[in-house]
Order: structure tokens, then C-alpha cells, then sequence
């Protein structure tokens, strides 16, 4: 046993190793803050202290050595893998001086700097880390979002893919039991609700289980989300979900795969029958679980007691805090009985073959109900039948109130104690309660029966049938060590086994249909001529599901030879992302493909200065293309990759600089007032390439800018301070000599899912094209779809003149002219409508009120239209940030003007009298019709 004394009085441990007869004192030189003891070792503590400094003993606590400072609150573990593998190892996020968080492991005697590892490189954002079984978890913030990485036992992060468009706020790490992680994921549009998502056996690829699951806040701000898994059974979870502004409880046996509601009673209290018929009616349930082992919870179960579930709760169309009684149920959750009208606190000793209930507090395995009340008591209620019926036992001679109670650790324990006072002056007590007297015998073979777990009569769970021993009700004997599941038995495997795998949703018919924003041959995207993947029939087996045979062969995803295709999505990018480098040092350039095979392809790369490599294969560049500028500039370098099937290139501007080291300014020591001065800078090295002047004179807040480095002025001189970055754009021009427009609109649902961001645009004008495709059976080389940026989502449909190879067969006025009736009819009779997942129908409109004629059939028009698609002009701009002046500077009358996404996504104009409204250039898809005309913008200062 040990004790903490209190801070305010002296930092001491008192220890004892006989039950709590004498105790020794050991005093501490830091205060303690939280302790965490080792699953395993029991004489191995973490000790937190209240200046963040990780403190370990191997000795309970009797010395200490200091470990780490800085470390994060809650954020230090004990290493404990499903191997076992180095238990004396701890993981923990630490400070470094500049104030980042860092991820951290050591030896718990031993974490100097020589001996310390960094698992994941570079910095994780603060009080991100999380390790649990075979995994690591961090989160890393950039571009104003939050990416998560997890490592599976203990191999390198990768990071964790959510469908696309979920868009995390908040996620929190719900269980990583049997090798799959069940996490709580609060999506964009979320506020009080979060989604479930559950993994594959890496953690890496995430699928839906439930959404829209209650989230509330803890007392110390904390997020407390109602779900919980059931001790003992693997797979089971109870949730409460928001239903239209109603929440309800649901239960699963599969990991989420299926859901149902809770079946109510048949009887109350008192054996009066309940009327409450599903779904309309049924039982729910509060499931937060106390954070303090001193007190109880709203739901208690035990590994050792797998069919037992005490939990607090109402019956009705929804959860509520009034009218609250206790239930219980001996099958799992297939069946509850009402057993108390007041919340009670109710503890399980002797693996359930006990239960003790108190007015209000927790823990269990014998079931002890105490009564939640501020009077003191003196006597609790037990049950040995699994809560069918309740004995009143005495446990002190005088009324005590009740703080709390803790069970005694260990499966075979029959001790509880309780802590509380006599009264409101009295000091604490902790009276210890042994039910060993109670039994008279322990458990024979005979006093046990067969149980065979079940969902609403379903014997197959996670693909095996189970057994489990139950002592027989009417038997009252100890049952001591705990022996598992008697018996189990694979089943057969059918549909039911398998749940959708990453970007696939299950729609009304049970069938798993790729999401929209998902394309099933993405997967063969990294894959090499002559090599193999896993082509993904849309479904995947629920991970620790047992079955065998069946529907397996069918359901299970294929190794496929991968496919020889032309180079596509080609990027050439430096190492570290930047489009600066220095004069003589090495620049790493590495070129990416969205789609073939770098390893059987031809790559030519134009370094800009004159130099030029080739490569047969990619082994020459799987660590980088490396070379070395000598001069200073803007260089142009180039990349081509090519195969039998085609070929791609990409451009990417590259601005070489040689550092400035020292300016001196150049002036005479005296002049007269008001007489022109010259005034020279004079940098070195001198060849630095293009430089912005900054001149300050006297005590003007507003500078000159100047392109040279002499100036002429009246004043004496401050200072300068410039900083630039570098920015570089793509745009793709395409010149018709007519095309039509219309404007879309959709369902207002759509709303509710637009996270108004680029990708979900392109994704969404995909799925409208191809409905338009579908329902009138246009060419899909006649019709463009671009979504808008803000809300209501609307789309442009453009109409486009699409001629083949040759020049022929080349779309007239009045061709298009009929393709826009076509169109029009077809969107006004709502034939054109798609889904966006599962119940969630779109329907596209043609939208009747415009600023602008949008479409036009007259032949008036004089000259060409020109439209701008995708997007194509390569912009390098060098933005120079100069800090205390926002007006247009004289002698400056170069410059560029940046604007926000939504400015920059623009058509240009129709004629000179009629104007299309702005569409997104960078997210509109259309590739053949592209007139290969290129325009190349430089800044020049």
C-alpha cells in the first residue's frame, strides 16, 4: 500500500508492505503530481511531478531518479507490447528549449542525451502524443490543418488517411484492441458530436462505423465522448448517438460493422409490465466512466465477468438525466433488467459472482450497490445471482459517509475497501471489507452451466461461436481463478463478416460502392511494371473476425499484375520544398509521378544552366537528383519522362542566390542641409543576383524602393531590413473559337457537406459530368463542369466545340445549340441527379435566375472566345515583405498583386460587352481540347 501525503504539509511517500499493519516514511525533494505504475512490474513507477519533471524508481517509490524535464503533462508511458519487448523502455513528449514538443523514448534509469531515441522526425504539435498497445499516434499541424501519423509496433509512421472529405478538427483514440485502432473523429462541420472510424490492422486506413456519436465536455475541459467498450467481449460497444436533436443509445457486437438499439425491459421494478416497442421505444443508457478509481462511473463490466453489464440509465424515445434507475444484463446486452430506481455505485468482486452496490460509487466483480446520497450509511446491498436479487449487509458499526471505494487488485480478490469519514470534522477513514466469510465452500464442476454469447440470437460473433462457464444463480460458493471462454468455434463466413474497405460506403442494399471521391485504380498508381498489388474488391474482413471459408474467397482482395500505363501527374520538386537555393551547394531535386512507372521510363532533366542528365530507371533517383549551381539566377529547370506509351514533363523555376553577407553604405561624412547627396550601397560578394533597395531618410516611417543600388536624396539615412519567399503557380490556357455556358445549381443538402475547398470542387464536377454523361449520353468531350467557390454550391456547365485529331467533325453553333437543349431538359425534367454517400441524394438544377445571360445561342459575336480551363501559366513570383508602409511606392511601377483563391480562379471575357462569371481554373479537368500556348512570367524585382 501507498500513500501520499498531503503537499501542503510535506512531500512524503508512506509505504507498507504488510497490508497496511505499520507503515515507513520516505521523503521526496519534488512534489508529486500523478504516478503511473508498470502493467507488469510492480515495483516500477513513473512519477510526474508539478514542474513537469519525469521522475523513476524500481523500488515502490522507496528512490528516485530523475528521468526528463519538460515533459508534457499525461504524455509518458511504459513501452508495452504485444511481444513484451524491452518493458523497462518509456515513451514520453518532451520540451526542447526552443519550446517545441519532441517525441522521446529511454531507458527508464537511464535518458541522457547519448541514450535517448527520436522516433519521428522532426517536431509533433504539443500534448499530441499517444501510446497504446502495438501503437504510436502524433499529430502534426501544417498549412492550418491537422495530420495524424501512427506507428505500427513500433515501425516507421505513416500517416493515418480518413476519407478525404472528413476534414478533422479533433480526434481522439478510442481502443486499439486485437490490432485494429476505433478512433472519435469531430469533422469540420461538427460541434457536439464526433465520427467513429475504424481501422485496418496498420492504423493507417480508416472507415466509417458511426456517426454523429454525443461528445460533452469533462470537469477539466477535457472531451468526454459516450461511447464504451464492454469489458470481456471483444467487439462490443455501447454509443449514443444525435438523432435530430435526440440522443440514443445503440449497441454492436462487430466492431462497429452493425448497430441496433437497446431492447427495454419487459418488466419494472415491481413486475409491472413496460410497454416500449423498438424503435419507437427503447432503453439508453449514460455511459461515462468516472476518471477518479475512487468513485463510480455511469456503466461498469469486467474481463472476468464477459455477460455483465451494469450501467445507469431511462426508457423512452430518447437519453435523459430524469427519471434515472439502474439495470442490468446477464446476456450481453440481449436483455436488461431494472434494478434499482436510484443510481447506485456498483462494484464486481469474485469475477462477478458477487455484486455490491452503495449509494453512488464503482468497481466490481462481486456486483456491491451503494446508494448516491450525502447521508452517511451503514449498509450496502449484495447480489450472488447477477443482480436478480439483493441482500442487505452491515459494514460498520457507526454511520459513515462514503468518499469512495476501491477494489482490491487480483481475479480471485473478495476485498474491497472504503473510504470516507464520520463526520464533516473527523479525519479520513478506510474501513476494509473481506466477503470471504460469506462462502462456505469453493465453486465444484457441478456448480457451473454452459453460456453461448449471442447477438438477438445470433450465435456467430467476430466469426466464431463462444462458450462461456456461468456459475449457476442458485449456487452460492467462490469461484476463485477466472478460466476464460469454455469453448470456441469458427463459423462460416458470410457478408456479414466483411465490412467496406477504405473509400467504399455501404449503401441501402448492403453493397460496398466506392465513395464519390474515390478512384479504386489510385491503388495500382505506385505500382511498377512486372510487380503485383491488392485490388480491393470493396470489401475487407472485420480485423480478429474469425471465419473461415464461405464468402471469403469472394470478398477478399486480389493480387493483380500491375498495369503499364503513360506517365501522368509528373512533378519535379526540391527536397526540401523551396524554390531557393545557394550559389556551390548542392540542390536535391526529386521527380513524382501520379501515375506509371518511373523504373521503366526514360528521364531527362534540364538543369536550366546549360547541363542536362538522363536516367534509364529510377534507381538513380530514388534519394534525389542532386547538382550544383555555380552562378546566380532564375534558372528554368525542365523534367521529361517517357515510355512506349507516352510521356509527360513539368517545369519548376528555381532561384538561385549567393548569400548576402555585408552592405556598407557609401556616403561623404559632412554636407550642406538641403544639398543632393549620392548615396552606394556596396554589397559583398557582389554578385548576389537581384537585390531590392530599401532607403529610409531621417525619421520618414515610409521608405523608397528602388532596382539599384545608388540613390540621390536630401536626407541622412536609417537603415533596411528585407525578407522574401518565394511562390510559384501553374495555370493552363485553352482558345476555342465558341463554346456555350449554363449555370447549375443543386439540392440545398449539398450544403451541408461542401467544406468549400479546391479538391472537393474537382471532385464534385466529376460526378456532376459524369451524371450528365449517364443521363443524356453526350460525349464527355463535349461537356466541362466547374464547381464555384462559396456557398450555395453552384457549377458552371460549359458546351465545348470538341474536334478529334484530324480537324474533322468539328461541333457547329448549331451543334452545340441542340446539345444545350438536350442539356436543359434533361436538368429541368431532374433526371440528373447523383448520391453523395449513402441517403444522401443530389439533385442538379439549371439555374433560371442570372446577373448574366449564361447561355447564349445568338450568332452575334465578333471575334474569338477565349475560355481558360485548367491551368497553365507558370508564375514565379518573388514576394518581398517590407514591414510599416501599405501605399504604392514612386519610382516603383513594376509590381504584382496577390489575391485570395477565389479571386484568382477566373474566365476571361466573352467579348467586350458580355462577361461569364469567375471559374475556378486550377480545378477544372479537361485535357484534350488544350491549345498548347504557354505563357512564362517572371518577376522583375
Amino acid at each position: 500500500i501507498m500513500l501520499l501525503t498531503d503537499p501542503e504539509v510535506e512531500s512524503s511517500l508512506l509505504i507498507s508492505s504488510d497490508e497496511g499493519a505499520t507503515y515507513q516514511k520516505y521523503r521526496l525533494n519534488f512534489y508529486i503530481h500523478s504516478l503511473l505504475f508498470h502493467p507488469k512490474q510492480e515495483d516500477w513507477i513513473l512519477a510526474y511531478s508539478q514542474d513537469q519533471k519525469l521522475f523513476s524508481s524500481v523500488e515502490f517509490g522507496r528512490r528516485w531518479l530523475l528521468l526528463h524535464e519538460g515533459v508534457a503533462p499525461n504524455r509518458f508511458y511504459w513501452s508495452m507490447m504485444g511481444s513484451g519487448r524491452e518493458p523497462d523502455l518509456v515513451h514520453l513528449e518532451a520540451k526542447t528549449v526552443d519550446g517545441h514538443a519532441q517525441y522521446i523514448t529511454c531507458k527508464m534509469q537511464n535518458c541522457s542525451e547519448a541514450i535517448r531515441s527520436k522516433p519521428f522526425p522532426g517536431y509533433i504539435d504539443h500534448n499530441s502524443l499517444i501510446v497504446q498497445d502495438d501503437y504510436v499516434f502524433v499529430q502534426l499541424t501544417s498549412g492550418g490543418r491537422p495530420h495524424y501519423y501512427v506507428s505500427y509496433r513500433r515501425n516507421a509512421f505513416a500517416q493515418m488517411k480518413l476519407p478525404k472529405y472528413s476534414l478533422p478538427k479533433d480526434m481522439h483514440v478510442i481502443s486499439t484492441d486485437e490490432n485494429q485502432v476505433f478512433a472519435a473523429v469531430q469533422e469540420w462541420n461538427q460541434n457536439d458530436t464526433y465520427n467513429l472510424y475504424i481501422s485496418d490492422t496498420r492504423g493507417v486506413y480508416f472507415t466509417l462505423a458511426l456517426e454523429n456519436v454525443k461528445s460533452s465536455q469533462g470537469l477539466e475541459g477535457n472531451v468526454m465522448i459516450d461511447l464504451y467498450e464492454v469489458a470481456g467481449i471483444k467487439g462490443m460497444f455501447l454509443a449514443n448517438k444525435k438523432i435530430d436533436n435526440q440522443v440514443k443509445t445503440f449497441i454492436t457486437y462487430n466492431k462497429g460493422r452493425d448497430w441496433s438499439l437497446l431492447q427495454a425491459p419487459d418488466t419494472d421494478l415491481r413486475g409491472n409490465p413496460i410497454h416500449c416497442l423498438l424503435p419507437y421505444c427503447s432503453l439508453h443508457l449514460h455511459l461515462k466512466v468516472s476518471e477518479n478509481p475512487y468513485t463510480s462511473g455511469n456503466i461498469a463490466s469486467r474481463d472476468t465477468a464477459p455477460s455483465i453489464i451494469v450501467a445507469s440509465g431511462n426508457i423512452g424515445t430518447e437519453l435523459s438525466d430524469n427519471d434515472i434507475s439502474m439495470f442490468v444484463s446477464s446476456d450481453a446486452g440481449n436483455t436488461w433488467r431494472q434494478i434499482f430506481e436510484e443510481e447506485h455505485s456498483v462494484l464486481y468482486l469474485d469475477q462477478g459472482g458477487v455484486l455490491v452496490a452503495m449509494k453512488y460509487l464503482d468497481q466490481g466483480g462481486v456486483l456491491v450497490a451503494m446508494k448516491h446520497t450525502s447521508l452517511p450509511i451503514r449498509h450496502l446491498w449484495l447480489s450472488f445471482d447477477e443482480g436478480r436479487s439483493w441482500s442487505k449487509y452491515s459494514f460498520t458499526s457507526l454511520p459513515l459517509f462514503v468518499d469512495g471505494v476501491l477494489g482490491e487488485p487480483g481475479e480471485e480478490t473478495l476485498i474491497m475497501t472504503v473510504f470516507g469519514h464520520f463526520s464533516h470534522r473527523s479525519e479520513w477513514q478506510l474501513v476494509k471489507v473481506d466477503y470471504k466469510s460469506i462462502f462456505d465452500r469453493r465453486c465444484a464442476e457441478e456448480d457451473y452451466r454452459p453460456w453461448q454469447l449471442h447477438s438477438q440470437g445470433e450465435a456467430c460473433i467476430m466469426g466464431a461461436k463462444r462458450i462461456y462457464r456461468k456459475r449457476k444463480s442458485e449456487k452460492k460458493c467462490m469461484q476463485g481463478k477466472y478460466a476464460g471462454a469454455m469453448t470456441s468455434e469458427p463459423c462460416v463466413c458470410t457478408e456479414a463478416d466483411f465490412d467496406c474497405d477504405y473509400g467504399y460506403e455501404r449503401h441501402s442494399n448492403g453493397q460496398c460502392l466506392p465513395a464519390f471521391w474515390y478512384n479504386p485504380s489510385s491503388l495500382s498508381k505506385d505500382c511498377s511494371l512486372g510487380q503485383s498489388y491488392l485490388n480491393s474488391t470493396g470489401y475487407r474482413k472485420v480485423v480478429s473476425n474469425n471465419c473461415t471459408d464461405g464468402v471469403r474467397e469472394r470478398y477478399t482482395a486480389k493480387p493483380q499484375q500491375c498495369p503499364g500505363k503513360a506517365p501522368q501527374g509528373l512533378r519535379i520538386i526540391t527536397s526540401d520544398g523551396k524554390l531557393t537555393a545557394e550559389q556551390g551547394h548542392n540542390v536535391t531535386f526529386l521527380v513524382q509521378l501520379e501515375e506509371g512507372d518511373l523504373q521503366r521510363s526514360l528521364i531527362q532533366v534540364d538543369f536550366g544552366d546549360g547541363i542536362a542528365v538522363s536516367y534509364a530507371n529510377l534507381s538513380s533517383t530514388e534519394d534525389g537528383i542532386k547538382h550544383i549551381y555555380q552562378n546566380v539566377g532564375i534558372f528554368r529547370v525542365t523534367v521529361l519522362v517517357e515510355n512506349s506509351l507516352g510521356s509527360d514533363n513539368a517545369v519548376l523555376y528555381l532561384h538561385v542566390t549567393c548569400p548576402l553577407e555585408h552592405v556598407h553604405l557609401s556616403l561623404p561624412f559632412v554636407t550642406t542641409k538641403n544639398k543632393e547627396v549620392n548615396a552606394t550601397a556596396v554589397l559583398w560578394p557582389s554578385q548576389v543576383g537581384t537585390l531590392t533597395y530599401v532607403w529610409w531618410f531621417g525619421n520618414n516611417t515610409e521608405p523608397l524602393i528602388t532596382l539599384e543600388g545608388s540613390i540621390t536624396f536630401t536626407f541622412s539615412v536609417e537603415g533596411m531590413n528585407t525578407r522574401n519567399t518565394i511562390l510559384q503557380d501553374t495555370k493552363t490556357i485553352a482558345v476555342y473559337e465558341q463554346f456555350q455556358s449554363l449555370r447549375l445549381s443543386f439540392s440545398p443538402n449539398l450544403d451541408d457537406y461542401n467544406p468549400d475547398i479546391p479538391e472537393w470542387r474537382r471532385d464534385i464536377s466529376r460526378v456532376v459530368k459524369r451524371a450528365l454523361v449517364e443521363v443524356t449520353g453526350i460525349s464527355s468531350k463535349h461537356i466541362l463542369v466547374a464547381v464555384l467557390p462559396g456557398l450555395p454550391t453552384s457549377a458552371e456547365l460549359f458546351i465545348l466545340p470538341y474536334q478529334d485529331a484530324t480537324g474533322e467533325n468539328k461541333r457547329t453553333a448549331a451543334d452545340l445549340e441542340q446539345i444545350s437543349e438536350t442539356l436543359i431538359q434533361k436538368l429541368n425534367q431532374n433526371l440528373v441527379h447523383f448520391e453523395l454517400k449513402p441517403g444522401v441524394r443530389i439533385l442538379v438544377h439549371a439555374a433560371h435566375l442570372t446577373a448574366a445571360p449564361l447561355v447564349d445561342l445568338t450568332p452575334s459575336h465578333s471575334g474569338s472566345a477565349m475560355l481558360m480551363l485548367l491551368s497553365v501559366v507558370f508564375v514565379g513570383l518573388a514576394v518581398f515583405v517590407i514591414y510599416k508602409f501599405k501605399r504604392k511606392i514612386p519610382g516603383l511601377n513594376i509590381y504584382a498583386q496577390m489575391q485570395n483563391e477565389k479571386d484568382q480562379e477566373m474566365v476571361s471575357p466573352v467579348s467586350q460587352r458580355e462577361s461569364i462569371p469567375n471559374v475556378p481554373q486550377s480545378e477544372l479537368m479537361s485535357p484534350e481540347q488544350l491549345v498548347d500556348e504557354k505563357l512564362e512570367v517572371q518577376p522583375i524585382g
